[in-house]
């Protein structure tokens, strides 16, 4: 996909929610006026990640090994040129900046990012952020929720940013084999980080009363303070490329 028709999705996203109206500063509630196909989905997934990935009785729900987190590792590699384009979209420069050598060192030092020497050794976590995030810092709503096929839990407005993100990712432009392995590389990614955390979702799934009240709270906890916190990140000048992680 060219970048003018990855421009023009993104035009039509940001229309399309402008009927939610402007956020507001601390979400509160619950709003799941689709309840009931959203259980529907909800018991799809569940069912996927049963057969898939549930742990079999008696074996452990968590793998954290050197394996697991180096294909971990790759797959989150590859969606920082992503992040680093929407933390520029938010007017947030320190993230984006920040990300930006995080992907040249893995992608380079640590060998297409299956280690982690950014984090490790320079100190430059993943600022994580999405295209969700970017339509809540231009004031559009999180809208209703809704759960996703395959991808889980989300609202109206991240449901629209996650389209928008596979759509505008920059290695989105690849070609061929490239294109191949990347995709591969994003999927066994995600498939390590359902593993990693294994403990937290099988308890939430499997544990629960109700897995998908219990989900969707969790979600929108989570996203709602992720969101809350993010203020801090809008001046570069909180963090400096130069500055030596050892002081």
């Amino acid at each position: 996909m060219g970048v003018g028709r990855r421009v023009a999705l993104t035009v039509v996203a940001v229309a399309g929610l402008a009927g939610c109206g402007v956020q507001d500063p601390q979400p509160t509630g619950i709003h799941d006026p689709y309840e009931g196909v959203n259980r529907g989905v909800h018991a799809f997934n569940k069912g996927f990640d049963t057969v898939v990935f549930k742990a079999p009785p008696g074996k452990p729900r968590t793998i954290d090994n050197a394996f697991v987190r180096s294909v971990s590792n790759a797959g989150s590699n590859l969606g920082l040129p992503g992040k680093v384009v929407n933390s520029i979209l938010q007017g947030r420069p320190a993230p984006a900046m920040m990300n930006t050598f995080r992907f040249l060192v893995n992608t380079t030092v640590g060998i297409g990012g299956l280690f982690d020497p950014a984090g490790t050794a320079m100190n430059l976590p993943e600022q994580d952020t999405d295209f969700g995030e970017t339509l809540a810092v231009w004031g559009v709503h999180e809208g209703d929720y809704v759960e996703l096929p395959l991808f889980g839990p989300s609202t109206a407005r991240d449901a629209v940013g996650r389209v928008v993100d596979i759509a505008m990712n920059p290695l989105g432009g690849l070609q061929g084999t490239a294109a191949t392995a990347a995709t591969a590389t994003r999927i066994a990614g995600k498939a390590a980080d359902r593993k990693i955390h294994g403990d937290v979702i099988e308890s939430v799934l499997y544990d629960s009363a109700d897995s998908y009240s219990q989900s969707r709270l969790m979600y929108l906890q989570n996203r709602r303070y992720h969101l809350a916190g993010q203020e801090t990140k809008n001046d570069a000048n909180t963090w400096d490329p130069y500055t030596d992680p050892a002081q």
